[in-house]
């Protein structure tokens, strides 16, 4: 099985706004950087994005190491979505999950590998993290994709729905658990 490792960023001016999703996949000396946009989304939703769209683009099941420097992506994945689906996608508060379309994708996609995932402190010495970052802050402010990029016809939208959950409205990495 071969290991990859996925960098991810997520960036929104505004939240919500124009918001720019980034992955880095690494394979041994391979190295494929992907990024898009959406036009009007929150930060969060530009995270999951970019780790669903890094998924998305391996051929065949990995061992993948998703490195983020979201906390709201990490403990969602890894933690908080086992309860969300006891409680039929309801928080602790009994109140919708927010995101709920793209944490089904994300789930989706990851049971299809073997997953593990690594926070990192954003904005520090982790370059492919930073490189995330300005590819996925270019993506938000020129609302452009990488070269090639053709999404999954299956893929969720990335932005805001027509008629948003309230919740919606509130971006930012905060605790949902």
């Amino acid at each position: 099985m071969k290991k990859i490792k996925l960098i991810t960023d997520g960036a929104c001016q505004g939240n919500p706004g124009p918001g720019g999703w980034a992955a880095i996949l690494r394979y041994r000396q391979h190295t494929k950087e992907l990024f898009g946009s959406s036009p009007h989304t929150t930060n969060n939703r530009m995270e999951m994005a970019a780790a669903i769209e890094g998924l998305c683009a391996l051929q065949e099941p990995c061992e993948v190491e998703i490195v983020t420097d979201s906390e709201y992506l990490k403990n969602g994945i890894t933690e908080w979505i086992h309860g969300w689906k006891r409680r039929g996608w309801r928080t602790a508060g009994k109140q919708p999950v927010k995101n709920r379309d793209l944490w089904q994708k994300l789930d989706e996609l990851a049971g299809q590998h073997r997953t593990t995932w690594t926070w990192t402190r954003g904005h520090a010495s982790h370059a492919d993290n930073n490189r995330a970052d300005e590819l996925a802050s270019t993506a938000a402010s020129s609302q452009s994709f990488s070269r090639g990029y053709r999404p999954d016809v299956q893929s969720p939208s990335y932005g805001l729905r027509d008629d948003p959950e309230p919740d919606l409205l509130f971006g930012g990495d905060v605790a949902e658990g």
